[in-house]
């Protein structure tokens, strides 16, 4: 047969897994296979027998269903074209009822059974992903560039024990499993695509798993030990020899980073090791603290955080999450500690409710300048929020309210600031000057992050105003 595997266009850093994995089953049986990024002529004009679409988080709803539409008539009947992944999974009803792509096949969950393609003997989620599919030298359709592509994509567990509401790994993989041999998998990549530098694992929770110490211990045989050196690269007539680095992408959970835990992660050259920090409670703040001083200590130089946003928080905690990584930051240098904590702070988008389908959804206690706001810091630092105190001061503030007052600016205030240093001393002497009613009338007034022209009657807070406007 010949099959199309096709991914949107959204911009991603890693290769589709369940694509790659759905090509080498089909390659093992004989089928032509070609892999495409986003919508192309040439293939859409060809006649499929089967095409394969995969998804992607929900809010990419338009792209991922436009895709679909454009191979829409690239095969004989439109049960031939297989729609499966992330947003596949939490939005099949949502598919089902799409008037312009009805009767496609809907993949709901993983490929972890076997015949769910054809006549698999193994699940397809178990066979070794096609690597060369990837590779823009090998496949003249690809024209993007994965950013991880040196590297052995798999995971060591799979599923979680939270149930986190924020979450949707309780939907997607609703089964923890503890141990995935990776030895095995490591070896048939080597054997069929050559040897990978790094190791990107993809598990939700493995410091959960009871076997966390066999799957280090797998991962030091594998090359992947502390210190090691074990990866060689041809450069000319010389052999190179390089750090291979694990990175657990999920992060870990900060509960279940203990001494013996981080014990055994510090047997491997993890680079970032990665900790979420989703919530600004006392005891939270507390646990979090002791995992990072506890990776610290254990000679972790690069350390990672997730800091969730927009969910039940108020700005204040994420500023305050940000400051505390600040304040350890400061702590590993007093404690001559060779140690940096970089954060990059995730929006929270819900994948249920109304605003499913989109990046529209506002937090209870945000509002659309505020996320906008926050949205210009951050893409001015690249979405980083870097170790160095006085960088941080700069662009998010010495305390709270000036990180307020700074998100609420306009948005070519808050990107351009050395370019706009008179307007913003101007501005912020106004706004200073508010009083409480002045200051919930020009609130009311920005916080949809819309801004027609209408007519205000208090001078500073008309003045104000103005500044946002084009």
């Amino acid at each position: 047969m010949n099959i199309l595997l096709v991914e949107a266009d959204y911009k991603n850093k890693y290769p589709p897994l369940g694509l790659m994995k759905i090509s080498a089953y089909h390659k093992s049986i004989g089928d032509d296979v070609v892999l495409v990024k986003g919508k192309n002529v040439e293939l859409k004009d060809k006649k499929w027998d089967r095409i394969y679409i995969t998804t992607l988080f929900t809010f990419y709803w338009k792209k991922t269903i436009d895709v679909i539409k454009y191979y829409y008539n690239s095969v004989e009947e439109p049960k031939n074209i297989f729609v499966g992944g992330i947003m596949a999974t939490l939005l099949y009803d949502d598919l089902q009822l799409e008037e312009d792509i009805r009767g496609i096949t809907i993949m709901k969950g993983l490929l972890d059974e076997p015949n769910m393609l054809g006549s698999e003997e193994i699940p397809v989620d178990l066979i070794t992903p096609d690597y060369d599919i990837i590779d823009t030298d090998k496949n003249k359709y690809l024209d993007y560039e994965y950013e991880v592509k040196n590297a052995y994509i798999t995971s060591a567990t799979k599923g979680c024990i939270r149930k986190c509401e924020f979450c949707a790994v309780r939907t997607l993989e609703p089964k923890y499993c503890q141990f995935v041999d990776i030895k095995k998998q490591v070896k048939k990549i080597n054997e069929l695509y050559g040897e990978k530098r790094n190791l990107m694992l993809l598990d939700n929770n493995i410091l959960a798993s009871p076997s966390l110490e066999k799957i280090v211990d797998d991962l030091v045989e594998l090359g992947f030990g502390r210190g090691n050196k074990s990866y060689e690269k041809q450069s000319g007539k010389r052999r190179l020899k390089q750090t291979r680095y694990v990175d657990f992408n999920q992060g870990t959970d900060a509960r279940l980073l203990t001494e013996s835990t981080i014990l055994q992660l510090a047997r491997l050259e993890i680079k970032p090791l990665r900790i979420a920090f989703d919530h600004a409670d006392d005891e939270n703040v507390r646990i979090y603290k002791e995992a990072q001083w506890l990776a610290a200590k254990n000679g972790f130089k690069n350390l990672s955080n997730y800091v969730l946003f927009n969910f039940h928080d108020t700005p204040k905690e994420l500023y305050d999450r940000l400051r505390i990584n600040i304040e350890l930051n400061n702590s590993f240098i007093k404690e001559e500690l060779s140690t940096g904590i970089w954060s990059f702070p995730m929006k929270y988008m819900p994948f249920t409710g109304d605003n499913r389908k989109d990046r529209k959804y506002i937090g209870e206690h945000w509002n659309a300048k505020l996320l906008r706001g926050v949205q210009c810091i951050l893409n001015a630092t690249h979405g980083v929020v870097g170790p160095k105190e006085a960088f941080f001061n700069h662009a998010f503030g010495n305390t709270y309210n000036e990180f307020e007052e700074l998100i609420y600016m306009p948005e070519l205030y808050i990107t351009k600031r050395s370019s706009s240093v008179e307007k913003i001393e101007e501005w912020k002497k106004i706004y200073r000057s508010l009083n409480t009613d002045e200051m919930y009338q020009f609130i009311n007034l920005i916080k949809n992050n819309i801004f027609p022209i209408v007519e205000i009657e208090n001078e500073k807070v008309r003045y104000l105003y103005k500044c946002y406007l084009k």
